[in-house]
This record gives C-alpha cells, structure tokens and sequence, in this order.
C-alpha cells in the first residue's frame, strides 16, 4: 500500500482514468455520423475503433508515429476493416470534427469529484497526459476539472511521453517535489503504473479497462474504492 504519511504531491492521469474517454468518444462519433450522414453501425465501428486508438497511441508513445498521423491512422484502418467505403477528404473531415466536438461532452468516471475534492484539502494535485495540450486543457476546463490541478503537464509541454521517466522527473521537478512524496493515478500499466515506478514514484493502478493484473501496486477498479482507501488510511 502506499505510504501516506510521506505524500504531498498526487499526479493523475487524464484519459480513462478521470474522464470517460470511451462515453465521451461515442458521442462524438454518434453525432459526427449523424451530421455527415453516414450510415454506420456506431457499436460496430466502436468495437473495431477502440483497439485500433489504443495500438496508434501506443505507437504514437514509442515515437514511431507523429500526432497527425495518429488522427488519421486510427480512422483509415476502422474504415477498411468494417469495409467502409469513403474517401481520404471525408477521413480528414471526421478526423478534424472529432478533435473539435470530442472536447464538449464532459463525462467523468464516477466518483471523481468526490475524489478530487477530498484529495485537494490535503494534497497538492496535478496531471500528466499524453494527450494532445489544447485538447487536454479544453477536456479539463469543460468538465469541471480546473480548479482541482495546479498544473497540467502534456507531453508537448515537457517533451516526453510517458512511460519515459524525464515526464515524471520534470514535473516533480516543477513542483518542487521528490518521488517518495509523490503518486501517480492512472489507468495504462505501461504508461503511467511502469513509467512512475521507475523513478521510485509510488503509484496506484485505476484499472478502468480491466489490463492484466499484475504485484507492482495496488490495482483498484472504481475512483470510489480508491477514495474509500484514502478516508480509511487518513
């Protein structure tokens, strides 16, 4: 379990681990569909979408692909899979109405108000995303998150990606920080449980997509479990 007598400092992922990612891209993709109208079955595509986003993220992580080919690798492989016939110009469009839409819808996961405000009277919170900075701090803003976090550090910010461990070093950095005062929140094992460990960072695993379980920190399935851990250990 963690140390919480040492904690200052509690780092959180953003997507998939406070905001629904998943709901709010359903939305999006759902009234995209319908303003272009195009016919097409949205739980069909989103089965076959969904993997395909995490792989190109993966990739995008790893350095291998740029963000402008993430946005249209993910659509162009959906496409040929479910047979969908449709042209690049149309790719393009749904590409950059996505971008522009996905931001308005502000689902959260359960429990994260009540989280974040029980954690804000005694820590100091920020977040470390992957996701693209504009995008990331519209997400944030729309969904009633801002006035939780002190910073927001993206990976565009501060020049890594996370799993590497300069992300994490740099943002413990810019808070004044060091790792045994420090944890992270989030829900990708390699990204955020890995990349925060190997810094010495303490973690906690928000397993919101059920990813193998694994001994290197707590794993907890729901925002309210890990509230109800930290009410316990306060």
């Amino acid at each position: 379990m963690i140390n919480i007598y040492s904690l200052k400092n509690i780092f959180f992922d953003l997507d998939h681990t406070l905001w629904d990612f998943e709901k709010n891209s359903e939305l999006t993709f759902d009234l995209i569909f319908r303003k272009l109208n195009l016919d097409i079955d949205l739980k069909n595509f989103l089965s076959v979408y969904n993997p395909i986003n995490q792989k190109c993220w993966k990739l995008y992580r790893e350095n291998k692909i740029s963000q402008e080919k993430l946005r249209i690798k993910r659509l162009e492989e959906t496409f040929e899979i479910i047979q969908f016939d449709i042209q690049f110009n149309k790719i393009l469009e749904i590409s950059n109405l996505y971008i522009k839409q996905l931001t308005t819808f502000k689902n959260l996961f359960e429990g994260t108000h009540e989280l974040l405000q029980f954690l804000k009277k005694k820590y100091k919170l920020h977040v470390i995303t992957n996701g693209f900075e504009e995008v990331q701090n519209f997400k944030i803003k729309n969904s009633g998150l801002s006035n939780y976090f002190e910073n927001i550090f993206t990976a565009e910010s501060l020049g890594y990606k996370k799993p590497h461990p300069k992300i994490f070093e740099l943002a413990m950095h810019k808070v004044g920080a060091n790792p045994k005062s420090s944890l992270m929140i989030g829900d990708s094992f390699e990204a955020d449980i890995k990349g925060a460990l190997g810094t010495k960072m303490q973690a906690l695993h928000f397993n919101s997509h059920y990813e193998p379980i694994h001994d290197r920190c707590p794993i907890f399935y729901s925002l309210n479990d890990i509230y109800k851990i930290f009410i316990q250990l306060s």
